[in-house]
C-alpha cells in the first residue's frame, strides 16, 4: 500500500476500499461526488478508460454483488427470486388440484345448489359458500404448513447452508402470510365457487342436468399446465446437475491432493521461512514447499500496461500478476508446455516470467519462448516458459491470461505445502504444526486444503440443485395427488360401461388402455409444451456461464419418458381397481 501510495500508482487495483459516510450523508450522493476521482488522477493516456469509483452499500454485498461494465447485473438475488418463483408454482399446483377436484365432482353436489337455488338461494350466497369451503381448506392447509415448516426448518437450514428462524413475532411475516392464504383461497375457490353456482335448478331437479361435452376440457387444460410446471422442475434439476459435475471434472492444471496453503498474516512469518523449508522437509513432512502472491484458489493482483512484439495499439489487456518463488512450480505440480520451469541455476530468472497458455493466446506471440514483454516502468521480461492453464478462480469461467514472476519478498502472501506422500497426513500436519509452534509461537497455526476450498466453488450450484430436486418431487408429488384424484374420479363416473364392457366381453387390459390413454394423452401435450419453454429459459441460464454444458436431447428425453411413466403408474391403480371389480356390484341396480 506504501509503494502505491508514494508512487501515486493510481493504475494499482490490488486493493479493496472500504468507507463509513457520516450519519446524514446521502450514500448516492457521496457515490456522485468521488466517482472521478480516480480518471483524474490517472495518465493522460489512460484518461479515455473514464475510469470510476461508487460506493456499494454493506445492505447489498451479500446478495447484489455482481457486476458488470460498472453496472450491478443481480447476484445471490437470482436465487431469490428463483426459488420464490417455485414455491409460487408449487402452490399454483396445488390450486389447479383443488380447482380440478372441485369441478370434477360438480355432478355430485348439483342437486344440492338445485334445491338451495329453489328455495330462495341467489348466486352470490352460493358463491360465498363455495368460497368458504376453499378458504377454510387453505386456512387449515396453512396451520399445518407452520407445523411442517417447524419440524423440517433444521435440514432445511443444513441443506440450505443457513440459519433461518421461524419469524413468530415478525409482523411482516404474518401480513405476507395471510395475504397468501387469501389469495390462495380466491384463486383455487373462485372457478369452482362460479362454476357449480351457475347450474339452473330446473334441469337439476329433473334429472336432465349434463355436465357437457366440454365440461371437462377446464380440467384437462389445468392437468397440462401442472405438469408442463413439474416436468420443467425435473429439467432443470438434471440441467444444474450436469453443469456441476461438467465443471467439476474440468482438469485444474496441477495437483491439488496433498496441497495446502497458509496466508502469511505476521512478519514473523516471512522471515523464518528459510528455517521452516529446511526443518520441514528434513523431518519428511512435506516433499515440497514454496510460497507466492495469491492463494491456489484466487488471483489476488490484475494489471494493464503490458506491451510485446506485434500488439494491436488498441488493445490494453489486463492480465493476473502472480509473483512466486523458485519450487512453486515442483510443489504444485504444473507442467511446463514450452520452455523451462524456474531454477535457481539461472540468475537471470530474476527478469523472466512465464506465461500461461491464456496467455500466449491473448497476446498472440508465435514461439513465445525467448521473446520479451515490457511492463510500464516495471521494465522488460523475458518469456522463459509456458505453463499449462492452472485454474485458481471460478470452474464456470475461462482461465484468464496470468503473467508469473520470480517473487520480491514484500510480495509473497502465502505458503503451498506438499505434503508427503510416504506419511498419514494427519501425522504430517502434526509435525508442521510442532515446527511452527516451535519457530513461531505467536502465529496461529491456520491451513486450508486446497482441494477442498476448491470444492467450495460449487457450493452454491450443488445448493441450487438440492433444492432444485426437492421442488421438482414435491411438484411431481402434488400434481400427482391431483391425477389420482382425478382418475379416482373418472374411474367412479365410468363404473357401469366398465360392468357392461366387462360383460361384452372387454379385458382388463383393454379398460386399462381406456381409462389411462386420456390421461397419457394430456401428458404427452405437456411436454410438447414444455420442451421450447425449457430449453429456452435454461439456456439463458446457461450463458451466465463462459465453460458451460450444451443441452442435449436426452435430458428432456428422461423428463418426458419418466412424466409418462410417473402417470402410468398413478392412473393405473385406479384403473386396475375399477377394471377387476366384478360387474355384478356395477350393474344389480339397474
Amino acid at each position: 500500500m506504501k509503494r502505491a501510495l508514494d508512487r501515486q500508482q493510481w493504475g494499482n487495483n490490488s486493493f479493496q476500499l472500504f468507507a463509513q459516510i457520516a450519519e446524514n450523508s446521502d450514500m448516492q450522493a457521496v457515490s456522485n461526488k468521488i466517482i472521478d476521482s480516480k480518471n483524474k488522477n490517472v495518465a493522460e493516456e489512460d484518461k479515455k478508460y473514464k475510469q470510476q469509483i461508487f460506493l456499494h452499500p454493506m445492505k447489498d454485498w451479500h446478495l447484489q454483488s455482481s457486476w458488470k461494465n460498472g453496472i450491478k447485473t443481480g447476484g445471490l438475488i437470482q436465487y431469490v427470486w428463483l426459488f420464490s418463483t417455485v414455491g409460487i408454482f408449487v402452490l399454483l399446483l396445488a390450486c389447479i388440484n383443488f380447482m380440478n377436484l372441485s369441478t370434477a365432482r360438480s355432478e355430485q353436489r348439483a342437486k344440492e345448489v338445485g334445491i338451495r337455488k329453489s328455495i330462495g338461494s341467489v348466486r352470490s350466497q352460493l358463491v360465498s359458500q363455495f368460497l368458504s369451503e376453499s378458504f377454510l381448506v387453505v386456512i387449515l392447509a396453512f396451520i399445518l404448513a407452520n407445523l411442517l415448516v417447524l419440524l423440517a426448518l433444521p435440514s432445511f437450514n443444513q441443506l440450505a447452508d443457513k440459519k433461518i428462524e421461524f419469524p413468530f413475532n415478525n409482523i411482516y411475516f404474518w401480513a405476507i402470510s395471510f395475504g397468501f392464504v387469501a389469495i390462495t383461497g380466491f384463486l383455487a375457490g373462485s372457478y369452482p365457487a362460479l362454476y357449480l353456482s351457475s347450474f339452473q335448478p330446473v334441469k337439476v331437479l329433473k334429472g336432465t342436468f349434463r355436465a357437457g361435452r366440454f365440461a371437462s376440457l377446464p380440467r384437462k387444460v389445468l392437468v397440462v399446465v401442472q405438469f408442463t410446471i413439474s416436468v420443467s422442475m425435473v429439467i432443470g434439476t438434471i440441467i444444474v446437475y450436469n453443469q456441476v459435475q461438467y465443471s467439476k471434472n474440468r482438469s485444474v492444471g496441477y495437483d491439488n491432493e496433498r496441497l495446502i496453503m497458509m496466508q502469511m498474516k505476521s512478519q514473523d512469518f516471512k522471515d523464518k521461512l528459510d528455517v521452516l523449508t529446511n526443518e520441514l522437509k528434513a523431518n519428511g513432512a512435506v516433499e515440497e514447499m514454496s510460497e507466492s502472491s495469491s492463494p491456489m484458489t484466487g488471483v489476488w493482483s490484475n494489471n494493464g500496461g503490458f506491451s510485446w512484439e506485434g500488439k494491436d495499439p488498441g488493445v490494453d489487456g489486463e492480465f493476473g500478476t502472480i509473483w512466486i518463488t523458485h519450487d512453486f512450480g515442483k510443489t504444485i505440480n504444473w507442467k511446463i508446455k514450452e520452455g523451462r520451469d524456474y531454477s535457481r541455476e539461472f540468475l537471470s530468472d530474476s527478469s523472466g516470467i512465464i506465461l500461461n497458455e491464456a496467455a500466449v493466446k491473448f497476446t498472440g506471440l508465435e514461439d513465445p519462448i525467448g521473446k520479451t514483454i515490457k511492463w510500464g516502468d516495471e521494465g522488460d521480461y523475458k518469456i522463459i516458459g509456458v505453463a499449462q492453464d492452472v485454474l485458481m478462480e471460478s470452474p464456470f469461467r475461462p482461465v484468464k491470461p496470468i503473467v508469473y514472476f520470480i517473487a520480491k519478498p514484500a510480495y509473497l502472501n502465502w505458503v503451498d505445502l506438499k505434503l508427503s506422500a510416504n506419511k498419514p497426513i494427519r501425522e504430517s500436519l502434526a509435525s508442521i504444526e510442532a515446527v511452527f509452534k516451535k519457530h513461531l509461537p505467536a502465529v496461529p497455526f491456520d491451513y486450508q486444503f486446497v482441494d477442498v476450498q476448491h470444492a467450495m466453488k460449487f457450493a452454491s450450484e450443488e445448493r441450487i440443485g438440492k433444492l432444485s430436486g426437492v421442488f421438482a418431487v414435491l411438484a411431481i408429488f402434488i400434481s400427482c395427488l391431483g391425477l389420482f384424484g382425478l382418475a379416482s374420479f373418472v374411474a367412479e363416473q365410468r363404473t357401469k360401461e366398465i360392468g357392461i364392457r366387462k360383460v361384452l366381453g372387454a379385458s382388463v387390459t383393454n379398460l386399462w388402455k381406456m381409462l389411462s390413454k386420456d390421461f397419457v394423452f394430456l401428458i404427452i401435450i405437456s411436454n410438447i409444451i414444455t420442451i421450447p419453454i425449457a430449453y429456452y429459459t435454461l439456456g439463458n441460464w446457461l450463458k451466465g456461464y463462459d465453460y458451460r454444458i450444451e443441452i442435449s436431447w436426452w435430458t428432456f428425453a428422461i423428463a418426458c419418458l419418466g412424466s409418462v411413466a410417473v402417470t402410468l403408474l398413478t392412473v393405473s391403480y385406479q384403473a386396475i381397481r375399477a377394471a377387476v371389480m366384478n360387474p355384478v356390484r356395477s350393474l344389480k341396480s339397474e
